[in-house]
């Protein structure tokens, strides 16, 4: 169990331990959740969303169509991939 201070506006320290055991750094957030008066904290992970759809642009570009032809349209290649992960879904249920 750490001890946690309380600070001037309602920011809490605390020890280093508690950051190093979530393997959090510098401006890493945490989610805080209250349960019959305990406090739970999780790491979580925020993505900037300009360089986010960079990355996926980049990832984009590079994806060429290898399936059988004609290519199915847009439209045909989100239902498939919808169903895919419907199916997945209902496996993992």
């Amino acid at each position: 169990m750490a001890i946690v201070k309380l600070l001037k506006g309602g920011l809490l320290a605390t020890p280093a331990e508690l950051g190093e055991r979530l393997k959090l750094v510098d401006a890493d957030y945490v989610d805080l959740e209250i349960n019959d008066g305990a406090m739970t904290a999780r790491p979580v992970a925020v993505a900037d969303r300009k360089e986010a759809w960079r990355r996926i642009r980049e990832a984009q570009a590079s994806v060429r169509y290898i399936g059988p032809e004609p290519r199915p349209s847009p439209e045909e290649e989100e239902r498939w991939i919808f169903d895919v992960l419907a199916d997945d879904d209902e496996q993992h249920a």
